[in-house]
């Protein structure tokens, strides 16, 4: 791996104690957001770069804990020093969205009004919320206007929505293996999704904390099925085929297939950390996400409105966000004259891609923040 890691690092916690209106009608009296950063501010507080997570991300970005030598950051791959995201040059800002599972408010927080955690009571939270509540960070930080923001996939949403709701505040735009909204299809993929956590009788309609229990099988079966969609075809026949685990079919319901039992896996593996509540919030806000809604769905007219320099970056294989997605933004900032660069990488894992080490990929990223002027 090119570059070094950041080493051991630390997550901080900021409260805030005005309230913040949501998009759908819902008010959070007061709010924590979990963070971490990596690199050092300068002076002029000019080299700063948010990454906002994806669906099932959070502030772990890059490094470990002093005491969890294996909890390694989700994009460790792309942050230290010599690295695309290069900490020596720049200051990185991660964090955990509201809504969230790792320490940010969000449905296993104490609703303050009661006592007891929000549950179902929880307001809906979009992507715009949650770009006005990091830039409530950015104030914390001292932090007036950012080098650049990115992000892959609901995180490259957010990278977009910033430049639309802020765009004095964004010099750069990274937005990678994203779109600029769901097609019918993701949606329908989320709703099943959501379906199999809402059907699981320990839902108990999204309170399932004051009983004691936890919705896993329907966490598992949700999280099998988009893990499907991250993947490509081509990675799939590549990396298991029709192997069995078992020289013979045994003629039953059980695991006979290698790709059964890695999606039973990441099933379980996902179901025993995350918070069905949060997975439920998550992807409604990708399903609502349609910036150009405001504008009779006119993305070029929505484009207008921004100002950054863009880094448009799609997956060949990635067949949840194609590269015509990419394409339908890149169409509209040429169509207002802004500066933008387009690269459509060949890698073969799907949607997963925006995660994965690759030189050509890495360098795409590299050259582009190389160039920006601090």
């Amino acid at each position: 791996m090119p570059g070094q890691s950041v080493g051991v690092v630390e997550s901080q916690r900021a409260h805030f104690d005005q309230p913040l209106h949501l998009r759908s009608g819902g008010v959070l009296p007061a709010y924590d957001l979990v963070y971490e950063t990596y690199g050092t501010l300068n002076a002029a507080k000019s080299n700063a770069i948010l990454v906002c997570h994806a669906l099932s991300g959070h502030h772990h970005v890059a490094g470990h804990y002093a005491d969890q030598p294996d909890n390694i950051g989700w994009w460790n791959n792309i942050i230290g020093p010599g690295r695309p995201l290069d900490t020596d040059r720049f200051f990185i800002v991660g964090l955990n969205n509201l809504g969230g599972c790792h320490g940010s408010t969000g449905p296993s927080s104490i609703n303050p009004a009661t006592g007891k955690p929000w549950g179902a009571d929880f307001p809906m939270v979009a992507v715009v919320d949650w770009v006005h509540a990091q830039a409530r960070l950015a104030d914390l930080l001292g932090i007036d206007s950012w080098a650049a923001i990115m992000g892959g996939s609901l995180g490259g949403m957010q990278a977009l929505r910033w430049s639309i709701t802020y765009p004095e505040r964004v010099r750069n735009a990274i937005v990678i293996a994203a779109a600029p909204k769901l097609s019918a299809q993701n949606i329908a993929f989320n709703d099943v999704a959501r379906q199999a956590i809402l059907t699981d009788p320990d839902f108990h309609g999204g309170n399932y904390y004051e009983h004691n229990t936890r919705p896993v099988r329907g966490l598992r079966l949700a999280r099998m099925l988009g893990h499907i969609t991250y993947l490509s075809d081509d990675q799939m026949g590549e990396k298991f085929g029709r192997e069995l685990r078992n020289s013979a079919f045994s003629f039953g319901f059980g695991v006979e297939f290698e790709i059964e039992s890695y999606l039973r896996y990441q099933g379980d593996k996902f179901a025993g950390y995350f918070d069905a509540n949060t997975y439920l919030l998550m992807t409604k806000a990708l399903d609502y996400f349609d910036p150009s809604r405001e504008d009779n769905g006119d993305l070029n007219v929505t484009m207008a409105r921004s100002q950054a320099n863009f880094l448009i970056t799609s997956f060949t294989t990635d067949w949840r966000f194609t590269p015509a997605r990419s394409k339908e933004i890149v169409a509209a900032l040429l169509a207002n004259g802004r500066n933008v660069s387009y690269a459509e990488i060949g890698l073969s894992f799907g949607h997963d891609s925006f995660l994965m080490e690759d030189a050509h990929y890495h360098g795409v990223i590299d050259a582009y923040l190389r160039n920006i002027k601090l």
